[in-house]
């Protein structure tokens, strides 16, 4: 299977003067104001070749942003993949040895009889990770699709997303069968903990309009958390809000269980289907069908294909809320 490319937009920043910290873990930077308020994370390079939260905190970095009330913690997670970048082979930077944000659940990062470049990494940064309140992981998508936040399966994730007012589309889902995300770890994921965390799809990787949603969304994510102010941000970094957010829920994955699955149509995701019983596609010579009418394709995408890989996840529109509401 021969997958075209998507053209490289954007410059890769050299990140390596930001590898020594005063927190003792590699890129990983926590600056504390003195004064009461919360930590806030903002995280990039969860996957190798999702640049653009690299750009933005390394931008963030360079311009020596400070907290006035809190901490905040500008963290590069998995310098390995991000060091590995090939512009001939872009998809390859993903992670090294398995997806990083798949690991993040206190059993498998507990267990030392299983080693590798990503457990190496999330064990460096989980003491930090355990004393973040709110976190911002910035990522980016394979196929070239409007933006949308990932807030997770309760309630509290899906008001987040609702403060701070964009991307247009939040989607509400319990995570991937192959694993726990970073943002789902432990308190971020129990209904009953104040903390709490986003995930920003921007765009697709390499395109420029997805630093333009990096910035915006961790500006707004900084103001609404309340540890600095609108003067301490680069002015152009805030966009007008969308006139409305929709609220989508995530009813089921589809799993690839063979290297032999393809889509009916080129998808690049937020396709609805009015009908239920559409044909999205084929597993193992099997048609797979929409469960229910008004059906939406949450990120498709069969560049990582290989069994056990969530290719698309289906979903229904619940909310449609006005912007600020």
């Amino acid at each position: 299977m021969s997958i075209d490319n998507y053209p490289i937009e954007v410059g890769f920043p050299d990140i390596s003067a930001h590898e020594r910290s005063s927190s003792g873990i590699p890129y990983a930077h926590t600056f504390d104001s003195g004064a009461p308020g919360p930590h806030v994370m903002i995280n990039a390079l969860t996957h190798g070749n999702e640049v653009c939260g690299a750009i933005v905190v390394d931008e963030l970095l360079r311009r020596a942003l400070r907290p006035r009330r809190g901490r905040l913690t500008l963290a590069f997670a998995n310098v390995d993949a991000y060091r590995r970048f090939d512009p001939a082979k872009p998809d390859a930077a993903r992670f090294v040895d398995q997806d990083f944000n798949r690991v993040w659940t206190t059993a498998v990062l507990d267990d030392t009889s299983r080693v590798s470049s990503e457990l190496t990494r999330a064990r460096q940064l989980r003491p930090l990770v355990d004393t973040v309140d709110s976190l911002l992981d910035l990522h980016s998508m394979h196929e070239k699709s409007a933006p949308l936040i990932v807030a997770g399966p309760l309630q509290k994730g899906s008001d987040l997303a609702v403060r701070l007012g964009t991307p247009a589309t939040v989607i509400c889902d319990e995570g991937h069968p192959e694993g726990r995300r970073m943002r789902d770890y432990e308190a971020f994921g129990e209904p009953g903990s104040p903390k709490n965390a986003l995930l920003i799809e921007c765009g697709q990787h390499w395109e420029q309009g997805a630093v333009a949603v990096a910035r915006d969304t961790t500006a707004r994510f900084l103001l609404l958390a309340g540890i600095v102010d609108e003067a301490d941000l680069p002015a152009d970094w805030i966009a007008p809000l969308p006139a409305t957010q929709r609220v989508v829920r995530v009813t089921q994955p589809v799993v690839a269980t063979s290297m032999d699955f393809r889509f009916a149509a080129p998808y690049t995701g937020l396709e609805i289907f009015a009908e239920a019983g559409t044909v999205i596609g084929w597993s193992n010579g099997e048609p797979v069908l929409t469960p229910y009418d008004n059906c939406m394709l949450v990120m498709p995408s069969l560049r990582q294909l290989r069994p056990g890989v969530t290719v698309v996840r289906l979903g229904k529109v619940e909310q449609v809320l006005e912007s600020g509401a």
